[in-house]
C-alpha cells in the first residue's frame, strides 16, 4: 500500500524562503488599505511635539535609560552631559517615550517553513510581510519600533523600518518557537507572530512575564490551511520538524475530527490566556489575503492606545 510522506515545502532560497524586497512588498501591502492609511494620516496629524505626541506631564516621565542617538532623533534630544563621557551621542529617553513603543517578535523555529501547497506562502513569509506591513503603518503613526532579542532599542522613522526589514532578512532558523524573557518598558505593546502552536503552559509564561511588567500585547496566530482542516487521507507519514518523531497514521481521515477539536481547544486556551491579560489575539491562514488581518491588528493596537 502507497504511503504518502507529509512535511514542510521549502520555498525557494536558502534558508527557507526567498524575503528579498520584503520593505517594497509589506508598504505595497499597506498601500493597498485605504483605512489603514486614512487612520494612520490622522494620527501623525495629531502629533505636534515630542516623541509621540502625548507627553503627559507627570505620567511615566521618569529617567529610563540611556541610549545611542539614532537617525530620526531631534538634535535636543541629545543628552550631552552623558555623550561628553564617550565618542558616540546618547540620549536620554524617559519612561514615557520608551513606552511609546512597539515591539515585534516573529517565530524563526522550523515549523514556520511549511505550506501545503507550492501556490501558497509559507507561514514564515506570510509572518514578514504582516510584520512589516503593521511596522510601516506605525511608523506613519510616529511610534519607535523594535525586534525582541535584536538587542537594539526602539526608534522611529523610515530607519527603523528599513531595520527591522535588514534584521529578518538576515535572521536564520532557531529553535526557540517562543520569545525569550526581556525587560521591557511598562506600557510598551509586543506583537508577536507565529503559529502558537507550543504547549499552551509555555504560551502562558511567555504572556505572564511580559504582562507581568505591565506590557500590552497583540498575538497573530499564523496557521497554513491544511493545518486547520487536515485534509489528507489514507497512509500518511507526518514528519516532526523540530525534534518531533515521525508518526504514521493508517486511514489519516479517521483522526479529522479529533485533531480539529484538538486544534480548536487549543485555540479557546489561547483566546483564555489573551483575555486574561488584557492582550488581544487574530488568527490568519496563509490562503486568506493579509489584508483582513491586519487591518484588525492596526486597528487593535490603535484602540489600546486610544488614537
Amino acid at each position: 500500500m502507497r504511503t504518502n510522506r507529509l512535511s514542510r515545502t521549502p520555498s525557494p532560497g536558502a534558508g527557507g524562503g526567498d524575503r528579498r524586497g520584503l520593505v517594497p512588498r509589506a508598504e505595497a501591502l499597506a498601500a493597498d488599505l485605504p483605512p489603514l492609511l486614512v487612520a494612520a494620516d490622522r494620527v501623525a496629524a495629531t502629533v505636534s511635539q515630542g516623541v509621540h505626541g502625548r507627553r503627559r506631564v507627570g505620567h511615566c516621565e521618569t529617567f529610563w535609560q540611556f541610549r545611542r542617538y539614532q537617525t530620526g532623533d531631534p538634535a535636543q534630544a541629545v543628552d550631552w552631559r552623558q555623550s561628553a563621557k564617550s565618542q558616540p551621542l546618547y540620549v536620554r529617553e524617559t519612561e514615557w517615550e520608551a513606552a511609546q513603543s512597539v515591539w515585534f517578535w516573529r517565530d524563526a523555529s522550523p515549523s514556520m517553513d511549511y505550506r501545503s501547497a507550492p501556490s501558497l506562502p509559507t507561514k514564515g513569509e506570510r509572518a514578514d510581510i504582516l510584520l512589516l506591513a503593521l511596522a510601516s503603518l506605525l511608523v506613519r503613526g510616529g511610534e519607535r519600533l523594535a525586534l525582541l532579542g535584536a538587542g537594539r532599542p526602539p526608534a522611529p522613522g523610515r530607519a527603523a523600518l528599513t531595520r527591522l526589514a535588514a534584521t529578518l532578512e538576515g535572521k536564520g532558523r532557531s529553535d526557540a518557537d517562543l520569545p525569550g524573557r526581556e525587560r521591557l518598558p511598562r506600557h510598551a505593546r509586543v506583537v508577536l507572530f507565529g503559529d502558537l502552536l507550543a504547549p499552551l503552559e509555555a504560551v502562558k509564561a511567555t504572556i505572564a512575564g511580559l504582562a507581568g511588567q505591565g506590557v500590552g500585547g497583540h498575538l497573530v496566530q499564523i496557521l497554513d490551511p491544511a493545518e486547520e482542516t487536515l485534509p489528507f487521507a489514507g497512509r500518511v507519514v507526518f514528519e516532526g520538524l523540530e525534534g518531533d518523531t515521525d508518526v504514521l497514521f493508517g486511514r489519516t481521515e479517521s483522526i479529522r475530527d479529533d485533531y480539529r477539536a484538538a486544534l480548536e481547544a487549543h485555540r479557546q486556551g489561547l483566546r483564555e490566556l489573551a483575555r486574561a491579560a488584557g492582550w488581544t489575539i487574530v488568527t490568519h491562514h496563509t490562503d486568506h489575503p493579509p489584508q483582513t488581518v491586519l487591518l484588525s491588528l492596526f486597528l487593535a493596537i490603535a484602540e489600546r492606545r486610544g488614537w
